[in-house]
């Protein structure tokens, strides 16, 4: 936060070209971040491994709809953003766990910041999404 802007957010209070440059978009870390825990399974797959390590299969059993190659991909990618740390076991057959990294573990108060907001504004959101549907449909 600035000493200018107190009590704004830091992303509102920082200044932006207009228009805002196609490349400087692609290249925001917050972009970057926000693509990262924007998909489908991630923010899902940090919040269980906030609460405790898994082991692959039983992680993968614990997410019903995940498919065993899309959790290796998501696992693969937060473990190469340095959020997610995995251990091999010298066991027959390896077994592997994965466990939070402090970095990741440092994103789960921010996720719980906008869980709480989306929960808090749930309601608001759906009535205006009912309304612009039929906004939309009286338009066709």
């Amino acid at each position: 936060m600035s000493d200018t802007h107190t009590g704004v957010p830091s992303v509102v209070a920082a200044p932006l070209p207009s228009p805002v440059p196609a490349d400087e978009y692609e290249q925001c870390p917050v972009t970057d971040v926000l693509r990262r825990i924007g998909d489908k399974w991630t923010v899902l797959i940090v919040v269980l491994l906030g609460r405790r390590p898994y082991r692959f299969n039983e992680l993968h059993r614990g997410i019903q709809g995940i498919s065993q190659r899309m959790l290796t991909r998501t696992l693969r990618g937060l473990e190469e953003d340095g959020l997610v740390h995995r251990e091999v076991f010298p066991t027959v057959p390896p077994a592997v766990e994965y466990r939070l990294t402090p970095l990741g573990e440092s994103l789960l108060g921010p996720l719980s910041a906008v869980a709480d907001w989306a929960v808090l504004h749930q309601d608001e959101i759906t009535r205006s999404r009912l309304a612009a549907a039929v906004v939309t449909t009286s338009r066709s």
